[in-house]
């Protein structure tokens, strides 16, 4: 299969539609600052009760500091449930918003998509590229509204994914380190936990790759939970090397935009250290995460676009194949009349022969 065509096709629906990219990353944008204040105020916390860096503190990632966080609460079971208790409440509004925001998104994609035509297949215009903008403040929130529900259910299967995937996972990390022992042992199984994150992180993109697919197949059909999952599941195991393909190179994007990233983000850091150019830090990083989240929505917009067309490419092949077997029957259900009345005919020709004969007679 050509992966060109979905890949071009899905690029020029996210840069048709681009309000999209700007309305999505303006909520995971907002997502994120509801996870940091829970954080923020429980680093705060720490620091004031135990003396800990509040600078050291709010280092790494999102899993690193409240990993920390929470190492350090563990003295004060009264606050560690606070802050546990504030961390979900800011992490189900901020999915729940996610959850409304998702379905916008893949009403206007589906529209797009249905609207372009043979769009990665004619030379690129300006024209071409204007039809297929199907963004519209009202179609975007008409498909918020309709698609809510059944989004909830999908992100809630979401959620106990990745709440089983974490809880293996750090039972995996605590059967290992118990069974490592000490010592030498506890080195290699340091080095052997690094590794295992490998194939969490994968698992984790599949199953966001099963949750888009989910999405698109709920919002293109109208469906129920158990029938999108039948559907889903129909179709990866149809356009199996298709999926596989897109995904791979849609991941190999990602990788390198995270490491373009990390190399920009590195290179502003240094400018820190030169006198008076440090100063213009700050609006650099600012421009540097603008960057960064409006590449990465529209790499995920385009990887949307590319799974919509294969799926109503299937969907369209289901129903032509769907057509042809129920026209078959009907045609061999005429035969049998047909042959009746031939020999019909033929009884009444032998009888109008015979009266013919008795009145010559």
């Amino acid at each position: 299969m050509d992966l060109k065509q979905p890949l071009k096709r899905g690029a020029l629906l996210a840069a048709a539609n681009w309000p999209i990219v700007a309305v999505q990353f303006a909520a995971q944008t907002t997502f994120q600052v509801l996870l940091a204040v829970p954080l923020i105020g429980a680093a705060i916390l720490v620091a004031v009760l135990l003396g800990a860096d509040l600078a050291n503190l709010l280092q790494g990632s999102l899993r690193e500091i409240l990993t920390r966080i929470a190492g350090a609460l563990m003295s004060e079971p009264v606050a560690l449930i606070a802050f546990a208790t504030a961390f979900a409440i800011a992490l189900v509004g901020g999915s729940v918003l996610m959850f409304l925001v998702k379905g916008g998104a893949v009403e206007v994609m589906i529209a797009a998509n249905d609207a372009a035509g043979p769009l990665e297949r004619e030379p690129l215009s300006f024209r071409s590229v204007r039809q297929a903008s199907r963004f519209t403040v009202a179609r975007f929130v008409a498909g918020c509204g309709r698609l809510f529900k059944p989004y909830l259910r999908i992100g809630l299967a979401l959620v106990v994914v990745y709440a089983l995937s974490a809880a293996g996972y750090l039972a995996f990390l605590v059967y290992g380190y118990r069974a490592a022992g000490h010592g030498s042992s506890i080195l290699g199984w340091t080095f052997l936990a690094a590794l295992s994150t490998v194939p969490l992180v994968i698992w984790i993109t599949l199953v966001n790759v099963l949750y888009l697919l989910m999405q698109i197949a709920t919002a293109a059909d109208g469906v129920r939970f158990a029938e999108a999952g039948r559907r889903v599941a129909r179709f990866v195991r149809d356009e199996f090397r298709g999926l596989g393909g897109i995904f791979l190179v849609v991941f190999g994007m990602v990788v390198g935009a995270t490491l373009a990233s990390a190399l920009a983000w590195s290179g502003v850091g240094l400018i820190a250290f030169v006198p008076l150019v440090g100063l213009a830090v700050f609006p650099l990083q600012i421009a540097a995460l603008l960057l960064r989240g409006l590449v990465f929505e529209y790499i995920g917009l385009t990887s949307m676009g590319a799974y919509v067309m294969l799926y109503r490419r299937h969907a369209a092949g289901i129903r032509a194949r769907s057509t042809a077997r129920d026209s078959r029957p009907s045609e061999v259900s005429q035969a049998p009349l047909a042959s009746e009345a031939a020999s019909m005919n033929r009884q009444s020709v032998s009888r109008a022969a015979a009266k013919g004969l008795s009145v010559e007679e």
